[in-house]
């Protein structure tokens, strides 16, 4: 018995050794695989989890860049930056964002609509993307968020950029605005600036603002800044500036543009003027227009339902997205395709009777006792129906289609503007696409005087002007400058249009202006070194009835004012050594001769004399009831705006 309970001891023995051996072992191989875990993790991948810690205590945001100024010719700034506090909340800094912004809402004034926007945009955004809680606070509300740092996690004060447009009305329609960036404006991006993704990120909606964001938005800084336990900016810790905007210099003089503006008063009006040499644009008007500040800064129900109820169309820029007929204006392009066709010469005449009759219908002149015998200067200087009635059917819609593109009508023109508008200058194939109809004889007769479909806005009748004032194709231009560096144009080339031709349609709008009892006599400059060639149009935006023709037309002054004609004129000058062009459409104006004429004298005399319009210039008869109306003309005191808001003009 004893040796078998002997024997049962020795074996309990070996199995506890064997047993504590194995487990020895495991625990043994436990222990060197963690020592070799924490060797690797220690010692190989020391730099990897140093980094990993760093990430936790410094972050890294944009810093949006100054945008690009915009200055006109002369270097006056019409839209640039101006210092705005506000105050901005970091989601991933902040943690309980609900909790942060009802403890700031004890600092600053903040309702609850604005706290659920800023966590309803906390919620679409990256934790690390910064949301403006606050913007355009006082001084006074900045100081006291700073002092209660410590309690608002993720909330920093912050002194940003916004936009200004010390001009306001008179550059909204060309300069455009900014906003902040929106949904739409980043759909179908693939790759979209980082930039974008900054809430209230103010980029271009409209004008200029737009169409060179390219250039105007510069590239985003960076900057590292350590953060404590609850997110608290403790340093900067580097600091990467971004690349500022280029800004940009207009063809546009400030100074015109403004006395533009302030000519065509209260009308729903447009006014383009260009340098006829080079294809500058010095003013591009569209009245009435809208303050753009009120857009930066969120306009109101009440303004924008203000602008969108008016009948005279503030945001719309008729300058260059109005299409109107030219009326009698078209009148040199019939005439240049006539004589381009050989059907006319400067003797040829037609006799007007008053009406133009051609298939058993009656065209009629506007002068219902008819011109008698014309030639090319008179009926211009008269403004002939019948005489254009007459010689279109000789030259044929696709020839005069011809001339209007070489003119510059019907073409969409190259510039960085919104809505800009072809136009339309029709021929047969045009009429066959559009409406699938055969073009008829009618459809010439009313073209020749620039009615029926055809449709131009201001800025295509200036150039009309300008190129066949100067004789080359001259292409506009509105941005003459970038950074500083002048942006090349090549020198516009001749047009395709013999230049003694050009000088006969020339002499006949020095007629229009010059010669007593033509249709812009009284719009005349009598100072020889200033003299106006011009052409007057009046276009009908209703039908005259057979029985109304019959018992007289009612004139304009009797219609309800969106029935009345527009008014339109087109004019160049010095008639011997052209400089300027200028085209004025006055919408339901009524005469153009009565109405734009005279407006069109103003600018151009505006611009000649680099001043006021010199009294000396207007016939004597005119020239008190003028020294009035331009003493009451609302004109900016530019100097004193330059010394009150502390901006300088950049040569």
């Amino acid at each position: 018995m004893k040796r078998i309970a002997h024997r049962d001891s020795d074996e309990t023995t070996r199995r506890t050794t064997r047993r504590a051996l194995i487990m020895g072992g495991a625990m043994s191989a436990v222990v060197a695989v963690l020592g070799a875990r924490l060797r690797y993790m220690q010692v190989d991948q020391a730099d990897q989890y140093r980094l990993l810690a760093e990430e936790n205590r410094v972050s890294i945001r944009l810093i949006p860049p100054n945008r690009g100024q915009i200055f006109d010719r002369n270097g006056r700034l019409i839209a640039g930056n101006e210092q705005n506090y506000r105050i901005i909340i970091t989601r991933e800094d902040a943690g309980d964002v609900n909790d942060v912004l009802h403890r700031l809402q004890r600092v600053i004034p903040l309702s609850e609509e604005e706290i659920l926007r800023v966590e309803d945009e906390a919620k679409k955004r990256s934790a690390f993307v910064p949301i403006i809680v606050a913007d355009r606070i006082s001084w006074d509300d900045m100081s006291r968020v700073a002092m209660n740092a410590p309690s608002l996690p993720g909330v920093t004060p912050e002194v940003g950029q916004s936009r200004i447009y010390p001009l306001d009305t008179d550059f909204a329609h060309v300069v455009g605005y900014v906003g902040p960036v929106s949904e739409r404006d980043l759909k179908g991006q693939e790759n979209p600036d980082p930039l974008l993704q900054i809430p209230q990120f103010q980029i271009g909606k409209a004008g200029v603002e737009t169409w060179r964001e390219d250039v105007l938005r510069g590239e985003a800084g960076t900057r590292r800044i350590e953060v404590n336990a609850v997110g608290r900016i403790m340093r900067e810790l580097d600091r990467v500036e971004g690349q500022a905007g280029a800004d940009l210099t207009l063809t546009i003089d400030a100074e015109v543009q403004n006395f533009v503006n302030a000519r065509l008063g209260g009308e729903s009006a447009a006014v383009v003027a260009i340098d006829v040499t080079n294809g500058d644009l010095l003013a591009i008007s569209s009245t009435p227009s809208f303050n753009p500040n009120l857009f930066v800064r969120g306009i109101s129900y009440k303004d924008y339902s203000a602008l969108t109820a008016n009948d005279h169309r503030p945001l719309a820029n008729k300058a260059v997205s109005g299409a109107y007929p030219p009326g009698s204006t078209f009148k040199m392009v019939t005439a240049l395709a006539a004589l381009e066709a050989g059907v006319i010469d400067a003797d040829s005449t037609v006799y007007c009777p008053g009406y133009y009759e051609y298939g058993g219908r009656r065209f009629h002149c506007w002068s219902r006792g008819g011109h008698g015998h014309l030639n090319l200067d008179g009926a211009l200087g008269r403004s002939c129906d019948v005489f254009f009635y007459d010689v279109s059917q000789r030259v044929g819609i696709d020839k005069m289609a011809e001339t209007g593109r070489k003119m510059g009508l019907g073409q969409r023109h190259d510039l960085p503007m919104s809505a800009i508008v072809e136009g339309v200058m029709p021929d047969k194939d045009w009429k066959m696409a559009s409406y699938g109809q055969e073009w008829r004889i009618g459809d010439t007769i009313n073209a020749s005087i620039g009615q029926g479909y055809v449709l131009a806005s201001p800025l295509q009748l200036a150039l009309m002007t300008g190129r066949l004032a100067s004789g080359r194709a001259i292409v506009p231009r509105l941005v003459r400058a970038i950074d500083g560096q002048e942006v090349e144009t090549e020198a516009a080339p001749a047009l395709d249009i013999p230049s003694a031709y050009l000088r006969m349609v020339r002499h006949g709008m020095f007629t229009v202006s010059n010669k007593l009892g033509m249709t812009g006599y009284s719009s005349r400059i009598v100072d020889p070194t200033m003299t106006m060639a011009g052409k007057s149009g009046t276009a009908q935006v209703r039908n005259i009835t057979a029985a109304e023709r019959a018992r007289g037309v009612i004139s304009n002054d009797q219609l309800p004012w969106e029935r009345r004609d527009h008014a339109l004129f087109v004019g160049f000058a010095p008639y011997d050594n052209p400089k300027v062009a200028v085209a004025c459409v006055v919408e339901h104006g009524g005469g153009g001769s009565t109405v734009a004429g005279p407006i069109v004298r103003d600018v151009l005399l505006r611009i000649l004399s680099g001043g006021m319009p010199p009294l000396a210039a207007y016939p004597e008869s005119q020239r008190s009831r003028i020294e009035t109306a331009l003493s009451e003309l609302p004109l900016r005191d530019f100097a004193a705006l330059a010394g009150a808001t502390g901006v300088r003009g950049r040569a």
